[in-house]
């Protein structure tokens, strides 16, 4: 290696075959490293040739990174990851925190490659979801009838966790195929249904393969916003279901980006946020600890447990929250100070939307909508429903909603 690439980190992907399954390249950037950098089990894979400094990664481990590169600065530095280091693994952290140039990365198939070859699916037909650091819930937004997922393992014990979320969730006549030690000698698949997994814990280094099959009574949950009210624990403070799709749409939810859901009720609007794509992001903002309990309770069992939920009343409650993409108001808009706050808050090009039911909170709105513009309707929904020995409409109570783009410059 030249004097450049001395002041590289080479992150080089390995997987179960270890050594053997290595390309030149990346046998070259260990034998020619002073420290190797990883976890116990990849550590153990390295024959004697490899005569670096070997390092184990402490726990936790992103904080340490700056502090373990720097210990050894002036070093040729080799991290092993496992798979392809791009892909859920440790190369994200460390482009995070020393940056794409400082980083060599040499990678290896990933276990979803590996899997998909063993199955016969198209990766790009494939879902997947990681529970490496990351709670099981997280699988349920996942769960579509038909759909095929691999699940990322984060311990022995996962597999049956997964069998026994797809029963909670109504999946429980799902194939599950246990995709052990993948492109080692010992490589395993254990074969079962959700409904009645048979299988004690094996190995811990494995891939669940979901052939996802709703049972009849199961709901169906679409990917659209405007998921059934029934979808949702709630005591009645609830943006009803027509509503909602309207009030998304209105806040048009984009990859990466943050909502503040100020009076979150049931939360089903922070909800069906994340739920449009798995990088949004949503912050809830209620009151009520009982409700702000629910809204938990709703987030992990439609697929999205990284919900944020602050306890507390708003404007207050807003403070040193990050910079939001969105803001929607669903809940105590006469409150001093809060529509101010929120627009102060709001990024430039970012939506505001805000939702009312009374005359009160409506002329505000009006208000604002002179002073900023934007777009101010009235949403009327009607349910069929029985009159006597015949069919009749029951209209619900009419929403106002008010939506605007924040502009560079704007003022308070």
């Amino acid at each position: 290696m030249d004097d450049d690439a001395s002041a590289l980190v080479a992150v080089v992907g390995i997987g179960a075959d270890g050594w053997d399954g290595l390309t030149s390249a990346s046998r070259e950037a260990l034998t020619g490293a002073a420290v190797v950098v990883g976890g116990p089990r990849q550590l153990e894979l390295l024959p004697p040739e490899v005569t670096a400094e070997r390092v184990a990664w402490p726990s936790p481990l992103r904080p340490a990174v700056p502090g373990l590169i720097a210990a050894h600065a002036g070093r040729r530095i080799a991290v092993l990851a496992s798979g392809d280091p791009m892909f859920h693994g440790i190369g994200r952290t460390l482009t995070e925190v020393l940056g794409a140039d400082r980083l060599r990365v040499l990678p290896h198939p990933s276990s979803v490659s590996y899997a998909c070859a063993r199955l016969g699916w198209a990766v790009e037909d494939t879902d997947v979801v990681s529970l490496v650091g990351r709670p099981l819930p997280a699988l349920a937004g996942a769960l579509h009838d038909g759909r095929r997922v691999l699940v990322l393992s984060r311990d022995a014990d996962t597999p049956a966790a997964v069998a026994g979320l797809l029963r909670e969730q109504g999946y429980g006549a799902s194939r599950l195929r246990v995709l052990e030690q993948l492109g080692s000698a010992r490589e395993r698949i254990v074969d079962g249904t959700a409904g009645d997994w048979p299988h004690p814990p094996g190995d811990p280094l494995n891939v669940v393969a979901v052939e996802c099959a709703a049972e009849p009574a199961t709901p169906r949950l679409g990917l659209v916003p405007g998921l059934p009210d029934t979808a949702y624990e709630h005591d009645g403070q609830l943006t009803k279901r027509h509503v909602r799709a309207a009030t998304l749409a209105a806040l048009a939810p984009a990859p990466g980006e943050l909502l503040w859901d100020v009076g979150g009720g049931s939360g089903s609007i922070a909800v069906e946020w994340m739920r449009a794509h798995r990088a949004c992001r949503a912050v809830t903002v209620e009151r009520d600890p009982v409700r702000a309990e629910r809204i938990t309770r709703n987030a992990a069992s439609l697929g999205v447990p990284a919900l944020r939920v602050v306890t507390g009343a708003a404007p207050a409650a807003l403070d040193g929250l990050p910079v939001p993409d969105a803001v929607f108001v669903g809940g105590g808009l006469t409150a001093p100070g809060l529509l101010e706050a929120c627009w102060a808050a709001l990024r430039p090009g970012g939506r505001l939307v805000a939702n009312t039911v009374t005359l009160e909170s409506e002329a505000l709105l009006a208000r604002w909508y002179a002073r900023h513009g934007g777009e101010l309707v009235r949403l009327a929904v009607a349910h069929a429903a029985p009159v006597g020995g015949f069919t009749g409409w029951r209209q619900a109570m009419p929403v106002t909603q008010w939506s605007a783009v924040k502009p560079a410059g704007a003022q308070p």
